[in-house]
Parts: structure tokens; C-alpha cells; sequence
């Protein structure tokens, strides 16, 4: 029913005909990831209720549970997260086009992210800070055989030099730490749901 989680080449996300492309053109691509779910066309909705109802600083990794806690904490001694989306930092729910704006996606319980749009295959959130401008991009693409499956997209927009600097020092810790254990984190609450 599920893939395992890989790392994909942009192309899987920037070769698609998503709707986010006309939105955030100038957004930075960081990184595409398989989600390791799977299912039927009309499951996609299911996928993003359970990704924005968790909380990452819960997840069952203690060393993510660590960074997680560490950055929340910097992030509240240095004030970057005080600025976000409508605040000092436009949303981009101003680019959005009429049939989008009337189908907003669910509140998260945990992160700092406010979404943007859900639609059939697809679903956008964005979250802002002193730091940088992100999306976070879902969709439901077909898996070749007869079903779908998540993908992930991750973009940005770095503010000046220390959003440039914090990108570069958090990718590490993203990709050996963050994304698998949320990979992995999805994949068990996938299986909670289909069973």
C-alpha cells in the first residue's frame, strides 16, 4: 500500500502541473521526498488531516524531539518567530486565485503553519518567520500500479544572509534526522489509518 520514503529529484515535483507553481514562483525548491503512504484517489484528504494534526516534537524520535525542542527554543530567545504570514511577511494567500481561497486546507494543532489550499491531488501550507518564508507542498501522484501516493515539497524563500545561513546549517539535521523521523512518524499513522 506504501512506498518506503526516498529522496526524490526535483523534477517529480517542479515536472507537475501544480498549482502552487503559478503561486510561489519565487520560492526556492529545497527538497522532494516520497511519502511512504499510499492509497486510492480519494484518500489524499486523510493524508493531510493526520500531517497537520501531529506534532514532531512528540514523534518518537528522541534526538528529533531534541532539535525540535532546541530550535523552538532559540527560535524564542533570538524572536525569530514573531513575524509570521500576515504579519511583517505578505501570506500568500493574497496570490490566491478565487477557486483556491474557497477551499481552505485544515488548521494545524502543532506547527506554525497556515494553510493555504486543499484540493483533490493537492494541498499547500505556509509558514513564515524572521529567518525565512517556506511552503510546505503536498500531492497525490500516481504510484503505477493502480493507486497513489504522497510526495512532499519543501519551499523557500531565505530573508537576506541569515535566512541563507540558517538554511545551510539546518539541511544536515533535516535530512538525516528531521525528515526520516517524520517519514517514518507518517508511515505509522498512515498504517493507523488503513487499518
Amino acid at each position: 500500500m506504501h512506498k518506503a520514503q526516498a529522496r526524490l529529484p526535483n523534477s517529480e515535483h517542479s515536472s507537475h502541473p501544480w498549482r502552487i507553481h503559478e503561486i510561489a514562483p519565487d520560492f526556492r525548491l529545497e527538497d522532494v521526498w516520497a511519502l511512504p503512504v499510499g492509497g486510492e484517489k480519494g484518500d489524499f484528504s486523510a493524508l493531510v488531516l493526520g500531517i497537520a494534526a501531529g506534532d514532531p516534537a512528540q514523534g518518537s524520535s528522541r534526538l528529533a524531539r531534541a532539535l525540535w525542542t532546541i530550535r523552538w527554543r532559540i527560535g524564542e530567545l533570538l524572536g525569530w518567530d514573531e513575524a509570521g504570514p500576515g504579519g511583517s511577511v505578505p501570506t500568500l494567500r493574497n496570490r490566491l486565485p478565487g477557486d483556491l481561497l474557497d477551499a481552505p486546507g485544515p488548521d494545524f494543532d502543532a506547527l506554525p503553519f497556515t494553510s493555504l489550499y486543499l484540493v483533490e491531488d493537492e494541498f499547500a501550507a505556509e509558514i513564515a518567520n524572521r529567518t525565512m518564508h517556506g511552503v510546505m507542498h503536498l500531492g497525490w501522484v500516481p504510484d503505477g500500479a493502480d493507486g497513489y501516493r504522497g510526495q512532499m515539497a519543501v519551499l523557500v524563500k531565505p530573508k537576506g544572509l541569515l535566512g541563507e545561513v540558517y538554511m545551510a546549517a539546518i539541511r544536515p539535521f533535516r535530512h538525516l534526522i528531521i525528515y526520516p523521523a517524520t517519514m517514518r512518524q507518517i508511515e505509522r499513522d498512515g498504517k493507523a489509518l488503513s487499518s
